[in-house]
């Protein structure tokens, strides 16, 4: 395993991560396949799975920069499908992808996404995370927070029978937000993908078969 030299300028945490980073097999992998960044096999393997990214399926990208979840969808969806990213932050552009730097909060987002996609959209994607803190049950808080916005916002964007998928935070709360899902998906579920580290709390929460609040019932693992 390669040890970074010591360095008073790093802190022992930024240390720590930079050898992480280093000897992580998923970062050498994206560099060398032309990835974005190493959450794209988050994606990839999830989707092996599950088989959420159809060809020709319109999705939605929340928080996508730098761009690795959507590089794979617009992979996988194919030229008769549509992604559009959103985000705060620029990005640079992808075959595929149309980007937009808006807030996914900003009440304008779900009519100008209908209006890109020509449509609802079939899949929502979130990888977002707040930045950290350093503080686990502040930080758990914001991610939940976020993984919250965006259940909210997939509800609003879906069509009939569509697919959500976002990051959560081991730590309780995320219960409440797989109750809440239950209402409204068929089923619902948590995944940890192997490019997801060990050592993280990181986990997915899958929803599938968006419906009614009056459908029927939902299974959960």
């Amino acid at each position: 395993m390669a040890r970074l030299k010591a360095d008073k300028r790093r802190t022992a945490s930024s240390r720590a991560w930079l050898e992480r980073q280093i000897n992580d097999p998923y970062v050498a992998r994206a560099k060398r396949e032309g990835f974005r960044s190493r959450a794209a096999f988050k994606l990839a393997e999830i989707d092996d799975k599950f088989h959420l990214l159809k060809k020709g399926a319109r999705v939605v990208d929340l928080g996508a920069a730098p761009g690795g979840w959507s590089e794979i969808a617009a992979r996988r969806i194919g030229a008769s499908g549509k992604v559009v990213a959103l985000d705060i932050l620029d990005m640079k552009p992808i075959a595929g992808v149309e980007f937009i730097k808006l807030d996914f909060l900003d009440t304008a987002a779900p009519d100008r996404l209908r209006t890109l996609l020509g449509g609802e959209a079939d899949v929502v994607l979130s990888d977002m995370a707040a930045n950290a803190t350093g503080h686990r049950q502040t930080d758990h808080l914001r991610i939940m927070a976020l993984a919250e916005a965006a259940a909210h916002f997939a509800r609003e964007m879906l069509a009939s029978g569509g697919n959500f998928l976002c990051k959560v935070l081991q730590g309780g709360t995320e219960a409440a937000l797989l109750a809440e899902l239950k209402r409204d998906f068929s089923s619902v579920k948590h995944i940890k993908p192997p490019a997801s580290r060990t050592d993280s709390a990181e986990l997915y929460l899958l929803a599938r078969g968006f419906r009614s609040r009056a459908g029927g019932g939902a299974d959960a693992t």
